[in-house]
């Protein structure tokens, strides 16, 4: 019973660790917020911001997140990684302001030996002057045994010879990392076991790495052996193949181990999604708790399967993240798929033109054009109106110049309701001269315009350049976001098209309002 009620300590390493991933590099601003982000909104115990020493930049950002940390009474929660460098990397870490240095110590016999080319007992030696000068300095000191995991494999003795002299000075916790990705489940329980049953009075953390891809796997073990610490990356950020992402790691926690965290779950999402605009790396649309597509059924089946009585529902609800479920369409889309969607935008169709829905969708799915809710809506639409004719709004003609050192210059005839009007305009790119176009006409006719919020090109995978491109349009009108998609070989004629279908559903008043799903 004691078990369940188990609290894990979550230490992210986003901005020291996470921030190694190729290409990443967060400015100092940027430092600030994911610090405040982590230890105010997801509530993380502790965080590692920087390992001491690296450069300039990175002593001016540890000094800006340890002034708000201190501002803010988090002083205690950051840590920076030190090294076995006598007084230099204490004095750094003081400097900046920080309390808790994280001792990056070898773990394996191998590391000893080959890179310091020291026997343990010297290593040993060293590592005791470093932790006597910080403790004399005031510093809280953790302690890596880096490259544990091949230490464990290969040397035990070693680990524990290092153990047995380091158990007893002012150390806090032991964090036990699989450095190189490499540990088995099975291997990660049995080590994390010995470490635990031999030194029971000790705090132990651990800190994988996911070049297998088992990190989870390999946490869920550690914290079932008894580990009272876990590392964790937002978006499992981190060098090579990452580290375990934070939102994977709380729901394996809670969900499969019963136990708890201080992290707030309904903050992952956001925080997640501005990590990844800080740092360029996308999100993978599949990513558990995190993807774009993670809470979105497809098939037919499984929507049909929620409509009774929720048969393919496990503890992952969206909204526990701050998300909500949707009904995706495509050509495996079945009628009750459609039904979903259509009670989220509060629509009623008749049996029969449900059914031309699904075949359109089908349809559409067959030539590899992702339909979503947000186009429903004017799939119904041009349904019912039979065809694309009889839309309010509709382009004419339409020309595009682009030459050298000229800005580009568009030409726009459209017709509104019989009526037809015709703009030049010119602007930083094609799509942007086609656009003040559209909106010179738009303002004679004192109509409003929607805001552009954003613009995303998809193209498939090793894609020829003839091969269609998906322009995504992000739009705001009226306080309501939505999304319009065009499909093209070009993407500025994707755009337009994904354009006139944003004017029409604003002519019609046919604009979709989301509200999280309420689930049956």
């Amino acid at each position: 019973m004691s078990m369940k009620k188990r609290k894990i300590e979550i230490m992210d390493t986003t901005l020291r660790d996470g921030e190694q991933t190729s290409g990443v590099s967060f400015a100092v601003q940027e430092k600030v917020s994911i610090a405040r982000l982590l230890l105010e909104e997801l509530k993380v115990d502790r965080i590692e911001v920087a390992s001491a020493r690296v450069s300039e930049g990175e002593y001016k950002s540890v000094r800006k997140v340890a002034q708000w940390a201190k501002n803010r009474g988090y002083i205690d929660k950051v840590e920076v990684l030190g090294f076995i460098d006598g007084t230099a990397s204490v004095d750094w870490i003081i400097d900046t302001g920080c309390r808790v240095m994280n001792l990056l110590c070898k773990g394996s016999l191998r590391h000893c030996q080959e890179q310091l080319r020291k026997t343990p007992e010297q290593h040993l030696n060293d590592i005791e002057q470093v932790i006597s000068y910080a403790h004399q300095k005031g510093l809280d000191v953790n302690v890596y045994l880096e490259d544990w995991s091949n230490g464990m494999r290969h040397s035990e003795e070693y680990v524990y010879l290092i153990m047995d002299k380091l158990k007893d000075l002012p150390i806090h916790r032991f964090m036990l990392p699989d450095t190189l990705g490499i540990l088995t489940p099975d291997e990660t329980a049995d080590f994390c076991s010995k470490m635990i049953s031999r030194y029971p009075h000790l705090h132990f953390d651990f800190h994988a790495h996911n070049d297998y891809d088992l990190a989870v796997a390999n946490v869920f073990q550690a914290v079932k052996a008894g580990v009272k610490g876990i590392h964790v990356t937002i978006n499992g950020l981190g060098e090579r193949a990452g580290n375990a992402p934070l939102s994977s790691v709380i729901a394996v926690i809670k969900d499969l181990l019963k136990m708890e965290t201080n992290v707030r779950e309904k903050y992952i999402y956001q925080v997640s999604k501005i990590v990844e605009s800080f740092s360029g790396i996308r999100i993978s649309a599949n990513k558990p708790i995190i993807g774009d597509n993670v809470f979105t059924q497809v098939a037919g089946i499984h929507a049909d399967g929620d409509k009774k009585n929720n048969l393919y529902f496990n503890d992952l609800l969206p909204e526990r993240f701050g998300r909500s479920r949707e009904y995706a369409l495509g050509k495996t889309s079945g009628k009750a798929n459609i039904m979903k969607n259509l009670e989220a935008l509060g629509i009623d169709l008749d049996e029969e033109t449900t059914k031309k829905v699904t075949a359109r969708i089908i349809e559409l799915g067959d030539k590899k054009e992702i339909v979503t809710p947000d186009e429903l809506p004017y799939i119904i639409s041009d349904i019912l109106k039979n065809g694309t004719e009889n839309q309010d709004i509709q382009i004419l003609n339409y020309s595009l110049t682009l030459t050298n050192e000229l800005r580009p210059t568009a030409t726009v005839k459209i017709a509104i309701k019989g009526n037809v009007y015709e703009q030049t305009a010119a602007g930083d790119g094609q799509y942007h001269a086609f656009s003040k176009a559209m909106y010179k006409i738009y303002r004679s006719l004192n109509k409003p315009i929607p805001d552009l919020i954003d613009y995303m090109v998809v193209i498939p995978p090793g894609g020829k350049t003839n091969a269609y491109v998906q322009t995504i349009i992000t739009w705001r009108f009226e306080g309501k976001v939505f999304k319009t998609r065009g499909l093209d070989v070009d993407q500025t004629a994707a755009a337009i098209k994904a354009t006139m279908k944003m004017l029409n559903m604003i002519e019609s008043g046919n604009i979709p309002t989301f509200k999280p799903m309420q689930l049956p």
